[in-house]
């Protein structure tokens, strides 16, 4: 494997900070609000060694990339995705996979949809892709449900920084080996007001631009959803209606048991079985084939 490399992408409104290794096909990997690019810290390894050049991008005003854009929406976070595959094109006619996880789905939709040539497949983790509505029922008879929501109301009006640590307790119903220093390390993080800010602003802006440009994809997308993700009440309905929002043929739904909103960090190894045999498949589709190691790791 080659050597961790951290290098930081120029563009008119800030710099996004990201980390590039490995050789092989892109895979572009984009986290979600209130996190960074460290989130992908057990699968990025995983995918540089079954043959694929892998970035691991902080969003804008996350991480390490800087503070003060204009705006936070998927449409902006779909801008700074396209901008970053272009950048690492080697050559012409070169296309990426995006993996973008809850707001970054939803932004990687977009990417795909606005710029075919340079996307050739997405994989969306825990998606916010299309316009939500609040189950009433749900409420009533999910306390996961109804403490998700609750939770994130908090940190969305009030920046509360225990309501979004507690939310993230939540949200990894079981905590990978490394939890303990990693949630100190988000902690640390988002106990910076102006990073809060940032959560804040992403979690007001409307999944709406994202469902709009569902029926326009073109490439493959795998949706998956962890079983006790408790942003919704039901996880697999609705990675179902995105599937359903795609054109026919398009999209695939898988759902790991266990897992939360986080399945990348939470159960990196499950995903892994899922995401290699989807990166060969639409790779070979679009042309553009991994290597033998890629293949055989999925098998």
């Amino acid at each position: 494997m080659t050597e961790l490399q951290t290098q930081h992408l120029s563009l008119d409104e800030g710099t996004l900070a990201y980390d590039i290794t490995g050789e092989g096909p892109l895979v572009v990997l984009a986290h979600g609000m209130g996190d960074s690019r460290h989130s992908y810290r057990h699968l990025a390894p995983a995918l540089v060694a079954a043959g694929y050049r892998v970035a691991s991008l902080d969003l804008r005003g996350c991480g390490d990339s800087s503070l003060g854009w204009s705006g936070y929406s998927r449409t902006d976070i779909a801008g700074d995705l396209v901008a970053l595959v272009r950048h690492l094109s080697r050559d012409p006619g070169d296309r990426a996979i995006l993996m973008g996880q809850s707001i970054s789905g939803g932004a990687a939709t977009i990417a795909a949809a606005t710029a075919p040539d340079l996307i050739a497949g997405l994989v969306e983790l825990a998606p916010f892709t299309r316009k939500q509505s609040t189950d009433v029922g749900a409420l009533l008879r999910s306390k996961r449900y109804r403490s998700s929501g609750t939770l994130l109301a908090r940190t969305l009006l009030l920046g509360s920084l225990p309501a979004w640590m507690d939310y993230l307790d939540l949200a990894y119903p079981t905590k990978p080996a490394d939890w303990a220093a990693e949630r100190a390390r988000i902690e640390t993080s988002m106990s910076e007001p102006a990073r809060m800010k940032v959560l804040q602003a992403m979690a007001k802006s409307s999944p709406a631009d994202a469902g709009a440009k569902l029926p326009q994809v073109q490439c493959p997308v795998l949706v998956v959803e962890g079983s006790l993700d408790p942003d919704w009440a039901d996880p697999r309905a609705e990675g179902e209606r995105i599937i359903a929002d795609l054109p026919t043929g398009l999209g695939e739904l898988a759902v790991i048991d266990g897992a939360g909103h986080y399945p990348h960090a939470q159960t990196p190894q499950q995903l892994l079985t899922l995401v290699l045999p989807f990166l060969t498949r639409t790779l070979t589709r679009t042309g553009t084939d991994a290597s033998s190691d890629a293949g055989t790791a999925g098998a």
